[in-house]
């Protein structure tokens, strides 16, 4: 009886010079790779609907499938054999006999390979030990596999194979491909939701004059024809504002951003955001959408609004905590005091204490954030938005009217992680050019992630940006969290790596 390695004495070269073989015998009889073969149905959806019935109910109505696939598994047994094919939906057995397929094809069957591409015809029973398979009338080989599949015993395990050869772990690894079902599904729910929230989704320039929208270091390229720089979008925020002034008074857009910055289980220099902009709201508003999108895209996902993550357990139905930075930073630091926090000289003393590096140049609210970063983000468990965000680390954020050194702006934390950044649009054009202003000088002082100065965007401002609530979530972020995955390399189909 054959199994999974079809030829586990051969070394894997030399496994790939039998199939060699086979595949330079298969063109000396015609068409090695076919392509008139039509499927019409899907294992898993076969498995969904009869799955279930019994040896008779299939006898008595039979249905006749037309189904393709890669096989998994093989069992020869002389005359009849049983293989597993794999398609996009799942994995259903089939039953392979000489009496139906009649002797030479059922020899030339019993030549293929694992992983090895197939075409089959048949119908559905039950077999002696009752598994739902095909019967199978009727078998094509498709494609031949020249390499052979990983041990099924013992999967492919080395994650940096599976990032780098993902098509691999996609074929042999079940749980990789239900992360990216899952990936689609939130995807889809984003768009679903925020439709029927009246948003229209739009797209906007993915190579850009200047990179604004984020405090970011930008990845640079030229073109040619137009003889200038250009960077890759580290944001969309800024043209879609400007669609705001346009009248587009509710867009998205699921976005690619490109960030050259370092790598790590949370970052990618490639990733995935989805940013919204609703007009004649504000931050609040915001925030309440947010935890209405959480509790939405858990039961359409996952089918309930409770989620494991690691040793932490959350529940999306419950509101989130709001909390301020200072609030925050008092809260998990008890000998901090807001006093404390409200000093230059002395909040500078405390961060050096931390053996945090403070350049002479931050004010007050940078200083503040570094201390909040350092000792608070990775203790926000439970769902919270950090509100009253720094002026001086906040450029694109509407100052708090009772406080101009704080700005309406929240961050969204679950799991000690960074999720979701949103604020009060700053829409005053005088406001904002001071503010471009302000992040040029840093920028002068060696700020790599300081902001340009955007003079189109200024004078959009000047025709009149209505009062606006913004907000950005990292979508791979969000996988990680749904499908309980503690690297991003883990929800990212083709993470960038090293070159080896």
């Amino acid at each position: 009886m054959t199994t999974q390695l079809d030829t586990p004495q051969l070394s894997e070269n030399e496994q790939i010079a039998v199939r060699r073989q086979k595949l330079y015998d298969l063109r000396k009889n015609g068409n090695a790779f076919p392509n008139d073969f039509h499927r019409k149905d899907f294992a898993g959806e076969l498995i969904a609907e009869y799955g279930a019935k019994t040896k008779e109910e299939l006898a008595e109505k039979p249905v006749n499938v037309q189904l393709a696939g890669r096989i998994m598994t093989r069992r020869i047994m002389g005359k009849a054999s049983f293989i597993h094919i794999q398609d996009m939906s799942g994995k259903l057995q089939v039953y392979i006999s000489s009496n139906d397929i009649s002797a030479e094809p059922y020899e030339t069957f019993k030549s293929w390979d694992i992983g090895d591409i197939v075409g089959i015809e048949g119908y559905l029973f039950r077999t002696k030990t009752d598994e739902f398979s095909v019967h199978c009338q009727s078998i094509r080989l498709l494609v031949k596999a020249l390499r052979p599949l990983p041990d099924k015993w013992h999967g492919l395990a080395d994650r940096e194979v599976c990032y780098r050869q993902r098509y691999l772990d996609l074929i042999v690894n079940e749980e990789s491909r239900k992360v990216f079902h899952t990936r689609s599904k939130i995807v889809s729910g984003l768009r679903q939701f925020l439709t029927q929230e009246k948003f229209i989704e739009v797209e906007t320039p993915m190579m850009q004059v200047m990179a604004g929208g984020a405090a970011a270091r930008p990845f640079v390229t030229h073109h040619n024809v137009l003889d200038m720089d250009m960077f890759l979008r580290i944001a969309p925020e800024l043209y879609l504002k400007r669609l705001v002034v346009g009248g587009f008074e509710r867009v998205f857009e699921v976005n690619r951003n490109f960030r050259n910055e370092g790598v790590s289980t949370r970052h990618n220099p490639e990733f995935t955001m989805v940013e919204w902009y609703q007009a004649y709201a504000d931050y609040n508003d915001a925030m309440n959408l947010i935890e209405a999108l959480f509790q939405f895209l858990t039961r359409e996902v996952i089918g309930q609004t409770q989620i494991n993550y690691g040793e932490f357990h959350f529940d999306f139905a419950k509101p989130f905590e709001r909390i301020s930075v200072k609030e925050s930073i008092v809260k998990f630091n008890p000998e901090i005091s807001l006093a404390d926090l409200n000093d230059l000289t002395k909040a500078t003393v405390i961060a050096k204490k931390m053996g945090l590096d403070i350049k002479p140049s931050y004010g007050l609210g940078k200083v503040q954030i570094e201390i909040f970063e350092h000792t608070v983000e990775h203790r926000l468990i439970q769902p919270t938005f950090i509100t009253e965000y720094p002026a001086e680390v906040s450029p694109l954020a509407r100052s708090n009217n009772h406080n101009p050194l704080i700005t309406d702006r929240f961050e969204l934390f679950i799991g000690g992680r960074e999720i979701a950044n949103g604020f009060s649009e700053l829409n005053d054009p005088e406001d904002q050019a001071e503010r471009f202003r302000q992040q040029m000088l840093a920028k002068a002082d060696g700020d790599d992630e300081a902001m340009p100065f955007d003079e189109d965007y200024i004078t959009a401002l000047e025709y009149g940006l209505p009062p606006t609530a913004g907000v950005g979530i990292g979508i791979d972020r969000l996988v990680m969290l749904f499908t309980n995955s503690h690297s991003i390399r883990d929800v990212i189909l083709f993470p960038h790596m090293r070159a080896v």
